[in-house]
């Protein structure tokens, strides 16, 4: 249920990746109309403010539902206002968590995204803050 190995973003980091200029079919497949063009920066595609932003990989299977699985790297965004139904890393009474927010006049609940995970109603008395916003799921495909 925690998160672990949360890194900075460096801001002088570059990683450009040659961009297949052509879409890609996930439906019937076309013929390739194009080849290799320009290259694509990662950061410039995945970090909108590299000062606030980390990653993180997760632990856990409470939020395989919204396709966050174990081992998955997670780029969470510091900078950005938490809005209910963001998927937000929280830190709640000592310990991290990745989870839905829901966020009503009553409160703040934490949604798992895996029914075998009960909700997590945030009492006010507790030390708890939104530590980021997920932006992006990294993910590895095995082989």
């Amino acid at each position: 249920m925690a998160i672990l190995e949360i890194k900075k973003i460096e801001e002088s980091s570059e990683l450009e990746l040659q961009l297949f200029d052509s879409r890609i079919q996930a439906g019937f497949p076309s013929p390739a109309q194009g080849a290799f063009a320009d290259s694509v920066d990662l950061n410039h595609e995945l970090i909108n403010n590299p000062a606030a932003t980390f990653c993180a990989r997760v632990i856990g299977d409470s939020m395989v539902d919204s396709g966050i699985n174990e081992g998955d790297m997670l780029i969470i965004d510091r900078s950005l206002e938490p809005h209910d139904g963001d998927i937000a890393v929280c830190f709640i009474d000592g310990d991290f968590t990745v989870k839905r927010l829901l966020i009503t006049d009553d409160g703040i609940s934490l949604v798992p995204a895996n029914r075998k995970y009960p909700v997590i109603k945030v009492p006010k008395e507790s030390n708890f803050v939104v530590w980021g916003i997920v932006s992006h799921i990294i993910k590895k495909l095995n082989r």
